[in-house]
């Protein structure tokens, strides 16, 4: 394995919180995956639309991408118009903005070898542009503190400082499957602060495979996280609680176990998908043994299905209303909302336990409610 792939800026999130993490996924293999291969096929599409959005030579890739689908033409389309409207708007105020699309970025600098892509980086007076493009809907990401973007943005700046007065970075994520457009923007002089407190001695342990193991969100998309001695013993302490009924822990403990689920479960997750993987692939798991799922009756071909019911005199089709995003799909945004904005409604959600950090509102419970009731009396 290269140099220039051990501290990329997409996995920085993961070797920024736990250092040694990046060389102990050294011995592991890439195993590219559909979901990657699809987000690769949207880039390339994205790519071509904002060049050619931007009055840029380009040429369609679409005959040649593995995946495709209207969805995806949608998501570009969103893309090249969000880029040609920052680009218009950086013009109004700046008579030669520069606009640069999949830019190498490198930021070597502060991180040994590293470099990373920017998929649209803008430089008008004063301020610097870095856009990023996900494709995914599993995960919403936001720009805030994001240490890929912010590596980035001193890539950009490394690149053209000199040439330009840039006093701010503004980096946004654009996530169009999740319609979630996030900024975070900050000062050259807080980035470069950035840079050298934190980044720099961090990156500099993890090139050495130095430093503290940290578990946390950042370990599922680690090579070693099935394995990992560290995450498995973090996931363990769990254990000292003997898996007690709630009412015989303290409100402190079941706290402190509440912290701990979400990685506890993904660990377990895991570790189970490893161990099957290994087994599918002739390793014996003493005590354990591999047997042939459940599985449901399905039709071996549809369209014979169909016509043979239909020769008995019967009707075989059953009609729905599509849901709600298909439909959306198809009239497009501006018209769904024309014709469908009063007839949609959101239902209250299942309550829902997350930590204080969660951006969302708190809801009130019966019992604020019955308080309150008491004190109005």
């Amino acid at each position: 394995m290269g140099n220039h792939a051990l501290l990329s800026a997409s996995s920085s999130a993961r070797w920024l919180h736990c250092p040694p993490s990046a060389r102990l996924g050294e011995g592991y293999d890439d195993v590219g995956s559909d979901y990657a291969r699809e987000g690769t096929c949207a880039h390339e599409l994205c790519e071509y639309k904002l060049k050619k959005a931007l009055g840029m030579e380009a040429t369609d890739p679409t005959e040649n991408l593995d995946f495709y689908n209207a969805e995806m033409e949608a998501c570009a389309d969103e893309y090249a118009a969000y880029g040609l409207e920052l680009y218009t708007t950086a013009k109004q105020t700046c008579p030669d903005p520069v606009a640069l699309i999949e830019q190498r970025l490198d930021f070597s600098k502060y991180v040994e070898s590293g470099y990373g892509t920017g998929d649209f980086v803008l430089i008008a007076d004063g301020t610097l542009y870095v856009t990023d493009f996900k494709y995914g809907v599993g995960v919403m990401v936001s720009a805030e503190q994001n240490p890929q973007m912010m590596l980035y943005g001193l890539g950009a700046i490394e690149m053209f400082d000199a040439l330009y007065d840039i006093d701010t970075v503004c980096m946004t994520i654009f996530q169009p499957r999740r319609d979630n457009i996030s900024t975070y923007t900050l000062s050259k002089d807080e980035l470069y602060r950035w840079a050298e407190e934190v980044l720099k001695p961090t990156a500099e342990l993890a090139y050495a495979g130095e430093g503290s193991y940290q578990c946390g969100e950042w370990c599922q998309f680690c090579k070693a996280r099935n394995d990992c001695r560290a995450r498995a013993t973090h996931n363990l302490e769990l254990a000292k609680y003997d898996f007690k009924l709630p009412p015989l822990l303290t409100d402190d403990e079941i706290e402190d176990i509440l912290g701990k689920l979400d990685g506890l479960i993904a660990w377990a997750s895991d570790i189970r998908e490893y161990a099957l993987k290994a087994a599918v692939s002739g390793k014996a798991w003493s005590g354990w043994k591999l047997v042939e799922g459940r599985s449901n009756r399905r039709y071996i071909n549809e369209d014979t299905v169909a016509k043979t019911v239909v020769d008995a005199g019967y009707d075989p089709y059953e009609t729905s209303v599509m849901g709600i995003t298909a439909m959306q799909k198809l009239l497009g945004k501006a018209r769904f909302e024309e014709l469908l904005s009063g007839l949609i409604e959101k239902p209250q959600g299942k309550p829902t336990l997350v930590p204080e950090s969660d951006k969302r509102p708190a809801i009130r419970t019966a019992k604020q409610d019955f308080n309150d009731y008491e004190e109005d009396k």
